[in-house]
């Protein structure tokens, strides 16, 4: 008998015609399913290579006249054999045919059924091979025990993380706070637990650890999808009124929306502690992604400072600070005349208000009111009415428009020395687009009453005015209703129709 025709006859004695054709099958779907595995797949894989290699070795054995030792051999090839397809067959149906029930076993769940069915398989085949099988359990008990108070840490690990996964009081990918660290399940394994920080760091916790002490679960109500209320506190004096501090933080928060913040319920500041030297304030929302959630806290903080700042609220300084300031009446005057210059160049570099005397300019930059805005807040909104504009110094802005189709598009782009919102001022009208802060804006505001003042004692400053509106106005028109432009008369009348209406907001003769 050949060396090829023994090699054939183990093959068939020992399942290698089946084990092969299944680890061709089954192994693609296995790593389709969890690339991650990498590792079990490996382990697989030498166990076959293990089995073909015993099924060469007992055939050249038998060719060589050795029939005991290629007995042994056989045994041992078909034991790897067992194993291998047992893990195979295992891993097809709890990553490929379960998940498609809807159905998923817990990792330490899958790993015992098949550590049990790899055993019982192992003890028939040994069994089929005349091995003594009850006397190999009778010294396993005996192994078992004292194995058992050897390694009581170890298995309390590996039953408390079945209880786990069991229970499902702890999923993979939930965010968890445990030892005053906070991270997210990444892995759960026999004897602990994996959890990634946002620092990139892993923390490995055994598992009889968050069975015995308390775990808190981030961002997890029944039911619901994860979000998890956050709380941002912020300290203003006691000289300005909560209901102005509240106001103008939750006009600020409402204006546009902050990524990974829900809408719903929507953020809000509370008033919610008086301390010694100040009162202490909060605005409290909901992350939706917990990952970002300090970048999060980071945006709010900042829509905060700027929010304070439009309306002149700082936040406080704690009583045991001293400030010492010596200041000369000349340099406050300077410093008032600095001030004064910088509104006035403002109210310059407009061309709405080209027309109007020296002493009149002057007299609007005292009255301009400091407006900051962040990145992503807006300053108007489509539709709504508000009597004043703004004058850019510092930063972009994005002029959006809702058309008749319901879109919402970008008409243009408004920098440093433009205006934001003078049809308003002049006519009352509500805003005709909504701008938002693509950088962080600063810029003063100009109120309807000091403007009132001049153009009563000015009135034949109205008519330039309403020209340079009626321009602008048709440009936005032109966007919403994606029409053309009006011919010469239809453009002078619309801009006695505008003259008309500014007259009328501020009681002026016709």
């Amino acid at each position: 008998m050949t060396l090829w025709a023994h090699i054939y006859s183990e093959a068939l004695a020992s399942f290698t015609w089946l084990l092969l054709p299944v680890l061709v099958v089954v192994m693609p779907l296995v790593s389709a399913a969890a690339p991650e595995q990498e590792r079990r797949r490996r382990s697989i894989a030498a166990l076959v290579l293990l089995h073909v290699a015993g099924v060469l070795v007992a055939a050249f054995l038998r060719f060589e006249s050795l029939p005991r030792e290629a007995e042994a051999v056989r045994l041992a090839a078909v034991l790897a054999g067992v194993i291998a397809g047992v893990f195979l067959l295992g891993k097809l149906t709890f990553l490929v045919v379960l998940p498609r029930l809807k159905i998923r076993a817990p990792r330490i769940m899958q790993d015992i059924l098949l550590l049990v069915t790899a055993s019982f398989a192992v003890l028939a085949v040994a069994s089929h091979f005349g091995f003594n099988v009850q006397g190999l359990l009778a010294t396993s008990a005996v192994v078992t025990v004292v194995l058992g108070f050897g390694l009581q840490d170890t298995l309390g690990n590996v039953f408390a993380g079945l209880a786990l996964q069991v229970d499902d009081s702890i999923r993979l990918g939930d965010w968890i706070s445990v030892q005053d660290l906070e991270g997210r399940v990444t892995e759960m394994r026999w004897r602990y637990t994996s959890i990634e920080t946002r620092d990139w760091e892993t923390l490995v916790v055994p598992n009889s650890v968050l069975t015995k002490e308390r775990v808190l679960v981030l961002g997890r109500r029944t039911g619901q999808a994860t979000k998890w209320r956050r709380w941002v506190y912020f300290n203003v004096d006691f000289t300005h009124q909560p209901s102005d501090v509240v106001e103008a933080v939750d006009h600020s928060m409402a204006t546009a929306q902050i990524d990974h913040v829900a809408r719903i319920p929507a953020p809000d500041c509370l008033f919610v502690e008086i301390r010694e030297s100040f009162a202490r304030y909060a605005v409290r929302f909901f992350v939706t992604n917990l990952e970002e959630m300090p970048r999060v806290e980071s945006v709010v903080r900042t829509r905060i400072f700027f929010a304070l700042a439009r309306v002149g609220i700082r936040p406080s300084i704690p009583a045991a600070s001293v400030l010492l300031t010596e200041q000369s009446e000349e340099l406050a005057q300077r410093q008032r005349a600095h001030a004064t210059e910088m509104r006035l160049a403002a109210i310059h570099a407009v061309d709405l208000f080209s027309a109007l005397e020296d002493e009149e300019m002057r007299l609007l930059a005292e009255d301009l009111v400091y407006t900051p805005f962040t990145r992503g807040e807006r300053i108007t909104r489509q539709g709504e009415s508000a009597h004043w504009l703004y004058i850019i110094l510092e930063g972009d802005t994005s002029v959006r428009v809702t058309t008749d189709r319901g879109l919402d598009r970008e008409v243009a782009r408004l920098g440093p020395g433009q205006i934001l919102g003078e049809m308003s001022l002049l006519t009352g009208q509500p805003r005709q687009a909504t701008i938002v802060a693509v950088s962080d804006v600063e810029g003063f505001r100009l109120d309807k009453a000091p403007f009132e003042a001049i153009i009563k004692r000015r009135p034949d400053v109205a008519e330039g005015m309403a020209k340079l509106l009626e321009e602008r106005r048709r440009q936005l028109d032109d966007a919403v209703h994606d029409g053309a432009p009006p011919d010469t008369e239809q453009r002078a009348e619309d801009e006695r129709a505008l003259l008309s209406r500014i007259r009328d907001f501020f009681g002026l003769p016709s």
